[in-house]
């Protein structure tokens, strides 16, 4: 394990219907290959079918990004989501808010 002085922040991807009644099987696209330095897919409830990614669970991905700050690790993290074609799954938009509110008011 390696510590690193930055903020992390993980925005995970579920497939739609989640926490109630949810498909599976629906295929993930371009999740794999995105891991960089500063941003990493965690498979959660995902599973292989030849060469395809498909969904075999609710929640499905973690989506995980550094930053120097919570709102930059954020900004990061969505822009990982935005790179993934699911049209079958979701994730909240509102990930970190409180911190980036409080990092606000104590930097104005």
């Amino acid at each position: 394990m390696v510590w690193k002085d930055q903020y992390a922040v993980t925005v995970i991807m579920a497939t739609n219907g989640y926490p109630g009644d949810y498909g599976k099987g629906s295929e993930i696209k371009n999740a794999e290959g995105l891991n960089t330095p500063d941003l990493h897919v965690f498979h959660a409830g995902t599973r292989h079918d030849g060469t395809r990614l498909l969904a075999a669970g609710g929640r499905v991905l973690n989506v995980t990004a550094l930053g120097s700050t919570v709102k930059e690790a954020q900004q990061r993290a969505y822009a990982g989501v935005d790179q993934i074609v699911w049209p079958e799954g979701f994730c909240r938009r509102d990930i970190g808010w409180r911190q980036i509110a409080r990092e606000f008011t104590t930097s104005a």
